[in-house]
C-alpha cells in the first residue's frame, strides 16, 4: 500500500487538478491498493446561500482507500469540511462540519461493467485517472442539513416582534384580537376617545353663571 502523500513524478495532470487521482501504479491487479488523502481547496461554495454552506476557502478533507478489483477501482473511505450559515429559527450565524462515507467503483474502459452500463449510471476510469470530485462534492452537498439549527431546542424567534425568545423574559407575549372583532375594538376606543373630549357647550354655560 502506497500513500499519496509520496512523490508520483508521473501525475503531472493530477497535480494540477487536485481531484484527479492517477491509478497506474495499481496495474489492473485485482488486490493491489494505494491510500489517498488531501486537502483539496473548494473554489465555489457548495449548498445553498444564506442557508448552509461548504464555503469557498474552505477545504475539503479526503481519506480514501484505492483498490483494484476484476472491473475496476473500488474507492472507499470518507471525506468531510466545515460548514456555515444560519440558524433555520432564529437567524443565528452557526458553523459546523458535514462528513460522509464514500463507496465508489470506478470501471475500467472495456471491462463489462463498462460496455453494459450508461454513461451516468457509473463512473469510470479514463486515462489511468479517476476524478473524485463529481462523488465528493454531490455526496456532500446532499449530506447539509436542510433546516440547519444552532441547537436542537432552538425556541426560534417572537412572532409577534421579531426578538429571539431565549433573549426575551419570561411571560413575554403579545395581546392578539381576532380580526373578526378588530373593527368593533377599534369602533369602541373611538366611542371612548369621545367621550373623554371636554365639552365646549359646557364650558361656555359656566361662563354665563358668572356674569
Amino acid at each position: 500500500m502506497s500513500d499519496e502523500r509520496s512523490p508520483n513524478p508521473g501525475s503531472e495532470r493530477a497535480d494540477r487538478n487536485p481531484w484527479l487521482v492517477d491509478t497506474h501504479e495499481l496495474g489492473r491487479r485485482p488486490g493491489a491498493s494505494r491510500s489517498v488523502k488531501r486537502d483539496i481547496p473548494v473554489t465555489e461554495s457548495l449548498g445553498v446561500p444564506e442557508v448552509v454552506t461548504v464555503p469557498a476557502g474552505a477545504a475539503i478533507a479526503v481519506d480514501l482507500l484505492l483498490e483494484s478489483v476484476v472491473e475496476g477501482v473500488l474507492v472507499t473511505g470518507s471525506a468531510s469540511a466545515s460548514t456555515t450559515g444560519q440558524c433555520s429559527r432564529c437567524l443565528d450565524p452557526i458553523t459546523g462540519e458535514v462528513t460522509i462515507e464514500v463507496t465508489e467503483l470506478f470501471a475500467y474502459p472495456e471491462s463489462t461493467t463498462d460496455e453494459t452500463t450508461e454513461e451516468d449510471e457509473v463512473s469510470r476510469v479514463v486515462d489511468d485517472r479517476i476524478d473524485l470530485e463529481p462523488v465528493v462534492r454531490d455526496a456532500l452537498v446532499l449530506a447539509l442539513p436542510l433546516v440547519p439549527l444552532c441547537s436542537d431546542d432552538c425556541a426560534g424567534l417572537c412572532s409577534g416582534c421579531g426578538v429571539k425568545w431565549a433573549d426575551l423574559e419570561s411571560g413575554h407575549g403579545h395581546e392578539t384580537i381576532d380580526p373578526r372583532w378588530a373593527a368593533l375594538v377599534d369602533r369602541l376606543q373611538d366611542t371612548e376617545d369621545v367621550s373623554d373630549a371636554p365639552s365646549d357647550r359646557a364650558g361656555e354655560g359656566t361662563d354665563d353663571s358668572d356674569r
